[in-house]
Order: structure tokens, then C-alpha cells, then sequence
């Protein structure tokens, strides 16, 4: 979605508030979970939906 809008990951991370680690983090798919608000801020950003931006992938349930 970054590329199709034609913006860096510094200028997103800047724009949404949050440091280019985590942005990096959140594009790996290293995180178990995002902030509402968070999503939020990258939708507005990058003018999509939250279904632009996330996968749904199967895995073992936390034995937690």
C-alpha cells in the first residue's frame, strides 16, 4: 500500500506518530497485535481499509 501511494516509511511513521521500528514491525508481520488507533491513523494515511493492510494466516492456538 506504501508503494501504491507513493510514500516512505519515514514519512508514514512521522505522519501516523509512531517510530520507523514499529512501522518496520508492523510491515514484517513480527507484532501479535495493533492499536485501534493505530490502524486507524494508517488507513487515513494511506487512504485504504483496514483490509488493505491485514492477512489472515492460521496458526497454532496460544497454549497460553
Amino acid at each position: 500500500m506504501m508503494a501504491r501511494r507513493k510514500i516512505r516509511g519515514r514519512d508514514l511513521a512521522a505522519r501516523i506518530g509512531i517510530t520507523e521500528q514499529n512501522l518496520s514491525l508492523l510491515k514484517s508481520g513480527k507484532v501479535k497485535g495493533v492499536r485501534f488507533d493505530t490502524l486507524d491513523r494508517l488507513c487515513a494515511a494511506l487512504e485504504c481499509q483496514p483490509g488493505d493492510l491485514l492477512e489472515y494466516r492460521p496458526g497454532d492456538p496460544d497454549p497460553g
